[in-house]
């Protein structure tokens, strides 16, 4: 008896532990009509982590995927949400730092294992398309084996297209609206000839039921202000330039930098991304009815990330959530 009754509280507590588990939220959410998202990295880059992934969502709207960004850990993610990487069909890239697109060949690779043989489409600024070239070309050698290896015969390069977008509407189908705007996040760069390339957007994605916004990486911005009216989600970065620099320090890097080098990432640091405060303030001048924190500067052990919410709420007094990996919104 007693047995028993151990048996069904352990069950009851592991069912309260995880009330939606990562393993069938995502499969039953992309059964479902409407609109969902989830967060499938949280942590800003460049450094892997343990916990966390690099940044990476996902959207299901009506059952159709679409990925937005793809940091390291994304496919991992995706199978940990019960997800089967080969229905994904669209990607976003907001821009080219490798913590939102050095998981993207690894996605495409594991898709065109698992038998996709429909074009996966990725958008985003101008280098998408060479990015998704020279995925294709370092995954060419293991595919070309794996087709030696018998059980596929279509070759990746046929399966992978990236697209360069201008700002403005970007992409549209029966789910989906998608529209563009450049954000601040390389505007601190000095002009020259590679500027053509050095561009990062934010996100507005609308549906039949909800309206997601994605900030990307920016600095302050109205253009982004304006992009994120009336918005469901506000899925945003924030920034502490303090929690990165104490990193920094204890691992040496602050002192083995020039003078020139540490001026160089306070100002990328400051004016590239968005404080607690910045955020507060844009989501309550767009109107946005929750605000989802994300891209997440590291701490060793997390407990800054509440502090932070609460300086955004001082500036916004709809609800303010930090992100985990696997949540679902």
């Amino acid at each position: 008896m007693r047995r028993s009754v151990w048996l069904v509280l352990w069950l009851v507590a592991a069912a309260c532990a995880d009330p939606a588990s990562a393993q069938t939220r995502g499969s039953a959410a992309a059964s479902k009509q409407g609109t969902h998202l989830i967060t499938l990295g949280t942590i800003a880059g460049p450094a892997s982590r343990a916990r966390r992934a690099q940044s990476s969502n996902l959207l299901i709207v009506n059952g159709a995927l679409y990925v937005v960004d793809a940091g390291d850990g994304v496919a991992r993610r995706l199978a940990e949400a019960g997800i089967n990487i080969r229905d994904v069909g669209t990607v976003f890239i907001t821009h080219h730092h490798d913590d939102h697109t050095a998981g993207l060949g690894t996605l495409m690779s594991v898709a065109w294992d698992q038998q996709r043989t429909e074009p996966i489409n990725v958008y985003g600024p101008p280098g998408t398309e060479t990015l998704v070239k020279a995925a294709v070309q370092y995954f060419t050698l293991s595919s070309n084996l794996r087709i030696r290896d018998g059980g596929r015969t279509v070759p990746i390069a046929r399966v992978f297209v990236g697209h360069d977008r201008g700002v403005g509407m970007v992409y549209q189908d029966a789910n989906i609206k998608v529209t563009a705007v450049e954000n601040t996040h390389f505007q601190f760069h000095e002009t020259g000839p590679a500027s053509a390339n050095e561009k990062s957007y934010s996100y507005r994605f609308e549906t039949s039921d909800r309206v997601i916004v994605f900030t990307g990486d920016t600095g302050p911005s109205d253009a982004v202000t304006e992009l994120a009216k009336g918005a469901d989600l506000l899925v945003s970065e924030v920034n502490s330039f303090d929690a990165r620099m104490k990193e920094m320090i204890q691992d040496g890097r602050w002192q083995a930098m020039t003078d020139k080098e540490r001026t160089g990432i306070t100002t990328q640091a400051t004016q590239g991304h968005l404080s607690p405060e910045n955020v507060g303030k844009m989501a309550a001048r767009a109107g946005v009815k929750t605000v989802v924190l994300t891209h997440l500067t590291f701490t060793p052990n997390e407990t800054d990330y509440p502090a932070w919410a609460d300086e955004v709420r001082k500036h916004f007094s709809g609800r303010v959530v930090v992100a985990d990996d696997l949540m679902e919104f």
